[in-house]
């Protein structure tokens, strides 16, 4: 399902949006100086596939880390994510600890 969708960054909404079927699965975010807040996600209920919150995040954190920016994850469920994915860690900023 995650596989053919495109990770669009709607930076005018300030969010990463993945659209499945007919919905939107997004998570928003605040860019100020090199760091990339990640303040919330949000997976629509009709999205069953128990893998595909990790699938988006791993596309959202590729694509940052494309970009050479860090990464500081407000949301407990984003935080979560890069503990239990360590190749993460060094996304986030000096002095952030998660």
């Amino acid at each position: 399902m995650i596989d053919s969708a495109q990770l669009i960054d709607n930076d005018f909404l300030r969010q990463f949006e993945l659209r499945i079927d007919d919905e939107l699965a997004k998570i928003e975010y605040s860019l100020q100086d090199r760091k990339i807040f990640l303040t919330k996600i949000e997976i629509p209920n009709s999205v069953e596939d128990e893998s595909f919150e990790e699938e988006f995040l791993i596309m959202v954190f590729d694509n940052i880390k494309e970009r050479n920016i860090s990464v500081v994850p407000t949301s407990p469920q984003i935080a979560k994510f890069v503990r239990r994915h360590r190749q993460y860690k060094r996304m986030l900023p000096v002095g952030i600890r998660i």
